[in-house]
């Protein structure tokens, strides 16, 4: 085994002696799965010809060696495949929802900044404590300085203002303002 040919002849002689031994081993290690077993059976030739001290082993047959080589192998791919995450196939990857482009919520983020703009320096204010600082109603009053029900009628409002600025957002502006009702009522009692 000095040469590179002598090395082809010994691995080609190595894969027709127990080959075909090795791959049923494989397969029903990996539970029929050809590609797989092919795979795990290349992986041992080129494990047996980067080891060629296992060649000169005392033992008459390479045949244990090769099978230890072969199913470590194929307990390490199966460990690698339960610890990595599950793959998603094309049919999942269509009926999942579909996310907003960058440049379509930037120009969203400037329709919704120069609506509210709009609104009056006290609906702004509610909106403010209310949606981007997430008090509760008390809690708005409370930094305000006005009555509960003040909040609730400023936030509802200036949700209703914010529907009509806001065209092609009518739909979602109906659902803020049902759910700013809802979180009204909620904190109120």
């Amino acid at each position: 085994m000095t040469t590179a040919t002598t090395d082809e002849r010994t691995l080609a002689r190595l894969q027709r002696e127990h080959g075909p031994a090795l791959f049923h081993f494989l397969l029903g290690l990996t539970f029929g799965d050809r590609q797989r077993a092919e795979d795990l059976l290349q992986e041992t030739l080129v494990r047996a010809w980067q080891h060629p001290e296992a060649f000169d082993a005392p033992y008459d047959s390479m045949r244990p060696w090769l099978f230890t080589v072969a199913r470590r192998l194929a307990i390490d791919a199966r460990r690698s495949r339960q610890a990595r995450p599950t793959e998603v196939s094309d049919a999942v990857l269509e009926s999942a929802p579909a996310h907003d482009d960058t440049a379509d919520s930037a120009v969203h983020a400037l329709d919704v900044r120069e609506a509210v703009s709009t609104l009056s320096p006290e609906h702004r204010a509610v909106l403010v404590q209310i949606y981007f600082r997430g008090l509760s109603v008390g809690e708005t009053a409370q930094a305000l300085g006005i009555p509960a029900g003040t909040v609730k009628s400023r936030s509802y409002y200036a949700l209703r203002l914010l529907s009509r600025n806001l065209p092609g957002y009518s739909s979602r502006s109906s659902r803020l303002s049902s759910a700013s009702r809802d979180t009204a009522s909620a904190t109120s009692t």
